[in-house]
This record gives C-alpha cells, structure tokens and sequence, in this order.
C-alpha cells in the first residue's frame, strides 16, 4: 500500500511539481479558466516586485487561448504572495480582466501568512478586488507553532484571522494535525477558535513528512495510525456539528462556502499557472498539455524577459490522464459522473471498468445512476484506492 508521502511523489513525477504540493486549479466548467502563481518563495523577489510582476504580465500577454474563455478563479498562491503591495495585485487583476475576461463572480484568493500580515495591505487587496483569503495558521498552540518553525504566535494567528473575516468575503484557516506530541484536547482547542473566529471555510491537512525537512533529517515522535484516526474522528465531528460540510479530503465548508479554486482542480478543469514554478493544464483539440516555468524566480524573470516562458512542456498520456484524473476526482466525498471522466479525460469510462470492479470488490467505491464515489471505507484508505489506477 502507498502511503501519503509516495502518492504525493508520484504525482509530482506526473506533473515535474516544485517542492510544495500543487496549488492552483481550475473550474469545473469546460469555458471559464482559472489563474494562479504557483507555490514560490516571494521572500526573495519582494525587493524587486516591479520586475516580478512585469514578467508576469508579459507571461499573460504570451497566453493564446481560445475566445469566450472567461477566468472563474484566480489565486495568488505560494510562499507569502502577501508581502507584495495591493497596487502589484491591482495591476495583474486588470491585465487578467483586459487579456481574457472575469466571471461576475470571480473567486479571488490570497495566501497570507499570520507572521508578516500588514493591516492597510489586508484592506488594500480587498479594495483591488482580492474577495477571499487563505490563512497558514497551522496551528494556535505555540508548542506546535514552534515546533513547526511557524514565525508567528497563537496571537498574532488570531489577529490576522479576525481581521480577515471583518474585510473578505471569505476567509480559509489552514491547520494540522497529527503533530507531535498533539493531543485530542489540543486539536478541539483549535479548532474551537477557529470557529469562534467565524471562517467559513477550514483546510485541516495531516503532518506528513517531506524530504529535506528538519523533521526528515531528525524524525519526530508522531501519532500512530489509530490515534491519528482518533484525532479525525474528532475534527469530523466536531466540524459536522459546528455545520461545515466535509467536501473534500482535507477540506471543510460552510453553505456555499466551498472554495471553487479547488473544486476546479478536483474535478480536472483547466488552469493557467502563471509564475516561477506554476504550472498549467490546458485542454484543446482532444489533447492535454501541462507547461511548467522555471522554478528560480531570477531564472523566470531572465527567461520571461527574453520571451521564454516554460522548462518543460509535455502531452498527458493515457496513463497519465487516468491516474490524475482518478487522483483528484476520488478526493472528493460526493464523487463524480462517469460523464465528466469521458468529458475531462476524452477516454471512455469503459476503459476502467477493471479497475472499478476491484474497487467495488474492496469496498472502496460505489458505483450508481452514472456516479462514482469513495466509501467511507476508500476515504479512509483512499491511498490504497488511488494505487489501483495506477499503471506502468
């Protein structure tokens, strides 16, 4: 059986990924686009952010894509996107809005960091258009902050996520848990101020350790895996009864609050990455395509400003497609139409009626009325699910 570690790398050997897990995603709609900065450290181009964002906007104008196209979701991802001033963002929003066009309700996130949030930024992204924000808090207990080399305190964490949900629309709280040294009372505790803060929309992600981490090199004590079933046994329950609808594996919403910048991507929709290391997916004439930039930020900028865009294009395989496709789509509680595999993928469904039988055999998924969705029991081991669709 895969554990999550090794699914995580084999999709990134699908998708040539940067270091951090791939971020931004597209519509579930075949006609709108969505747009984000992939994950990147901003710490290192803050002081040049007139040059940063001009090569962004020359990456926009390089994009030929097809008429009527409209952008449904945009997300500023990636390190700390909020250490740029709102007039970058307002410039980029506009080029976007002027180069293809903006769903009246366009989802527009940042990623902010509690450590370095700026109050007049806070207000000046919503007044560019920016109408959701996405928190790393991670955690309010400062063993765990401190643990996790997080620079911020429970206060600060605090401070950020009140002043968010005062200005945005919409406002995510990302936390962890499976810690060390985390118990059952720590992971209500946090969870019971993120819901006195009043988001709408909470991002609960399981520790994993990642090579080249301080954890790797000297490996922490970590829950086992009855525990760590244990503490989300906890976080679903106490999550259902506050009204947030587990939609996904490692998200949780209040009505209507979803975040369509992830729907998008679970449901294997286009996207344009733009940005040091971003990465795009893009359907046209039957074939699917991914881009990736040049991860370096000065390499970007260097390369963008000579008109060379991408390290790496490639055409998805039928392999790839099923896998990736079966990847995202299976993340989601309610599952997904045999009519959007054929649709997103141009293979027909029949082509995993094998794979689909030993799923059902083992209980992992159910197959009714034209719909596939995991079990309880394949969300539980939805590693084990994913490894059946994947071949050589």
């Amino acid at each position: 059986m895969l554990n999550e570690t090794e699914v995580r790398n084999i999709f990134r050997q699908h998708i040539k990924d940067d270091p951090v897990f791939a971020e931004c995603w597209p519509d579930t709609n075949r006609n709108f686009y969505e747009w984000c900065s992939q994950y990147l450290d901003y710490n290192h181009i803050k002081n040049n952010e007139e040059a940063y964002t001009h090569a962004l906007l020359k990456q926009i104008e390089n994009y030929n894509i097809e008429p009527n196209r409209p952008i449904h979701s945009i997300f500023f991802g990636g390190g700390t996107p909020s250490l740029f001033s709102p007039k970058a963002f307002d410039t980029l929003i506009k080029k976007l809005e002027n180069t293809f066009g903006l769903d009246k309700n366009c989802e527009i996130t940042i990623e902010a960091n509690p450590g370095t949030f700026d109050k007049e930024h806070f207000y000046g992204y919503r007044d560019v258009g920016i109408n959701r924000m996405s928190l790393g808090i991670q955690s309010f207990n400062q063993t765990h902050l401190k643990k996790l080399e997080r620079i911020h305190s429970p206060k600060e964490a605090a401070s950020a996520a009140n002043l968010a949900v005062r200005i945005f629309d919409k406002v995510n709280i990302d936390l962890m848990f499976a810690l060390p040294s985390q118990s059952l009372s720590d992971v209500k505790e946090d969870i019971t101020k993120a819901l006195e803060i009043g988001t709408s929309h909470i991002s609960y992600y399981h520790l994993t350790i990642e090579p080249n981490t301080f954890f790797y090199k000297f490996p922490p004590q970590l829950p086992d895996e009855e525990k760590s079933a244990e503490i989300f046994d906890l976080i679903s329950n106490e999550l259902n009864s506050a009204k947030f609808e587990h939609y996904e594996t490692s998200a949780y919403a209040k009505k209507n609050s979803q975040c369509l910048h992830n729907l998008n991507y679970w449901n294997f929709g286009d996207y344009l990455g733009i940005g040091a290391g971003a990465h795009s997916k893009l359907s046209c004439e039957g074939k699917i395509s991914r881009k990736s930039c040049f991860k370096n930020p000065r390499d970007y900028i260097k390369n963008t400003n000579n008109h060379k865009f991408y390290d790496d294009e490639k055409l998805l395989s039928e392999n790839d497609l099923i896998f990736e496709f079966m990847m995202n789509a299976l993340r989601l509680n309610k599952g997904f139409n045999q009519s959007l595999f054929e649709q997103r993928t141009n293979l027909p469904i029949s082509i995993i009626d094998k794979e689909l039988s030993l799923a059902k055999d083992k209980k992992l998924i159910i197959q009714k009325n034209g719909r596939i969705k995991p079990t309880d029991l394949g969300q539980s081991f939805l590693n084990e699910l994913l490894q059946i669709f994947l071949k050589d």
